[in-house]
This record gives structure tokens, sequence and C-alpha cells, in this order.
């Protein structure tokens, strides 16, 4: 059924995995900021 659709099916067939890989390291990213900043505050004693 997405056999030779004009070439927008493979683009999707690389694209989708990747745009998934990349979300996931920005939400990793981000979850490691966030942890860092804890850590730090929990050892300022300020």
């Amino acid at each position: 059924m997405l056999a030779h659709q004009g070439g927008w099916d493979e683009i999707l067939l690389v694209a989708g995995p990747i745009v998934v890989i990349v979300g996931l390291l920005a939400l990793a990213n981000k979850r490691a900021k966030r942890l860092q900043g804890e850590r730090q505050e929990s050892e300022d004693p300020s």
C-alpha cells in the first residue's frame, strides 16, 4: 500500500525515527538540567 508513493513514504520511514530520537534526546537533556539544578540547590547552604 505504501510502496512507490512518490517518495514521501520513504522520507517518513527515515524522518520519523529521527524525529523520535531527537525528541527523546531533548526530553532527557531537559530532565538532566532540572536534576542538576535541584542537586546544586540542595548543596548550597544559603
